[in-house]
């Protein structure tokens, strides 16, 4: 690994305000699966849910809730699961895409190789899985399933979000 990259990696924040948002219409919190494993990988990464909802799979609802999360100080990232795939009623890639004022194309990209190399093959090309940034805000969105979910919060997630962050926070001091 690169000399720079491990420096950024040290000088990136110890812990991440998150929030987490499961976007389904018919999950509740005791049903939401997804929703508990990721608030449960992010602790296990030294990272804090600071809040959780979940919100129906509308696109207006999903913008609603990404712009109450930014606009919240105790909010630096916000990671959502679910709505990602190409069925007429899968709105999140849209509501997310639509706000970003920078996209990080890899975190697609990454995780797409990593579930058609790992998991489930090219059913991988299915997912429309996007990151980036929104006011100063990071914004992670995966698929719903627990193993999407597992897959990244373990593998691109968790360790890059103090990474991400160092790199949003660089440009505000």
């Amino acid at each position: 690994m690169s000399t720079s990259v491990e420096q950024h990696r040290e000088e990136a924040p110890s812990t991440v305000n998150c929030m987490v948002i499961t976007v389904s219409d018919t999950r509740t919190p005791a049903t939401d699966k997804s929703g508990t494993l990721l608030i449960e990988l992010l602790k296990a990464g030294g990272y804090q849910t600071t809040r959780y909802a979940i919100v129906k799979d509308e696109y207006s609802e999903i913008q609603s809730a990404l712009r109450s999360g930014a606009s919240d100080p105790a909010v630096e990232a916000i990671l959502l699961n679910g709505g990602t795939g190409i069925a007429k009623r899968d709105t999140t890639y849209e509501a997310v895409k639509d706000l970003l004022d920078k996209e990080m194309h890899g975190f697609g990209e990454i995780f797409r190789y990593l579930s058609f190399a790992e998991d489930i093959g090219t059913a991988a090309i299915l997912s429309r899985a996007i990151a980036g940034v929104y006011e100063d805000t990071a914004i992670f969105s995966m698929p719903g399933s627990s193993g999407a979910v597992r897959l990244a919060a373990e593998r691109i997630i968790v360790p890059e979000l103090g990474h991400v962050m160092r790199e949003i926070y660089k440009d505000l001091r």
